[in-house]
């Protein structure tokens, strides 16, 4: 039987779109059953559309405004929802793939060892939404050499520090502008996450 996988996504998709590809390659095992987006403007939702998966635009700010002055109360509220309408497909995996929303225990606590992360940096560098502009300051400040991507679960609401599944160094050539780093750390994403997953699913 193929796992069912709900993706969330903020931006472009464009790991939505390798996950998906990979499904109908049948290079994994499993069916993205639903895609959720928390941005108006994600291109993800059309990419969802176009592979004939049910998508939901499910962002904050509605419960922001309900709880004006308490975004923990929000959050949780938004992420016990959110959790509650994401049980009723049933996944057995929850794939954050470039989401922009750290979840509370309301969400977590909902899926324990199923939810996984991707990252653009390696294990212990560079936590948090601007992992590539940040490998790129250190290289022009400091002539760093190489950054990464990694795949990892979240257990809790520890930002991009979860136990790792994989990772795999980016090096950062002379020659790299801030353009063809991106460029490079996203290619070994679309690769990556396809095989962490693959690989969790058959522990």
């Amino acid at each position: 039987m193929k796992a069912r996988l709900v993706v969330l996504a903020s931006g472009s998709g464009s790991n939505l779109q390798a996950i998906l590809d990979a499904c109908a390659e049948e290079r994994l095992e499993a069916d993205v059953v639903f895609v959720v987006v928390n941005r108006r403007s994600a291109r993800a939702a059309q990419r969802a559309q176009e592979a004939g998966v049910p998508v939901a635009y499910r962002p904050l700010g509605p419960f922001r405004d309900e709880f004006p002055g308490d975004i923990r109360r929000a959050r949780e509220t938004y992420d016990a929802a959110l959790a509650r309408e994401i049980g009723e497909v049933q996944p057995d995996l929850v794939v954050q793939a470039g989401w922009m929303h750290l979840f509370s225990a309301a969400f977590l606590d909902r899926f324990p060892g199923m939810v996984v992360n991707l990252h653009p940096a390696m294990p212990g560098a560079f936590p948090g939404a601007h992992a590539i502009d940040d490998a790129w300051a250190a290289h022009q400040r400091d002539g760093l050499d190489h950054t990464g991507v990694m795949v990892h679960l979240v257990p809790d609401e520890g930002v991009d520090n979860g136990p790792v599944l994989a990772a795999q160094r980016v090096d950062i050539a002379h020659d790299d502008s801030r353009r063809s780093l991106e460029a490079k750390v996203h290619a070994v994403e679309h690769e990556l996450l396809v095989r962490a997953i693959g690989d969790y699913l058959q522990r």
